[in-house]
């Protein structure tokens, strides 16, 4: 198991770190390994993102051309008459 290694050997090196080390200074050190991995994920991921906005950008997009006559229809004016010819039939 591991090149002869066995779990009790591994557990009197283990008591050996924290005796010389400290639990403190280990924990502080496992905090800042989890961040730097957790920020070498949070890297890739927006690399990926970047990638994928960067191939869209190449990609041609629809143009629209304001050429066009302006059939709109004021909702807000068709409400107003609305409402005026109403009042009109109350008086």
């Amino acid at each position: 198991m591991l090149g002869g290694i066995s779990i009790w050997q591994l557990l009197i090196v283990l008591g050996i770190i924290i005796l010389v080390f400290g639990t403190k200074k280990l924990r502080n050190v496992g905090t800042d390994l989890g961040g730097a991995v957790k920020g070498f994920k949070k890297a890739m991921h927006d690399e990926e993102k970047n990638k994928e906005a960067d191939e869209d950008a190449d990609q041609p997009h629809a143009k629209v051309s304001h050429e066009e006559p302006g059939n709109t229809y004021d909702v807000q004016a068709e409400e107003k008459k609305a409402a005026e010819s109403h009042n009109e039939e109350r008086k």
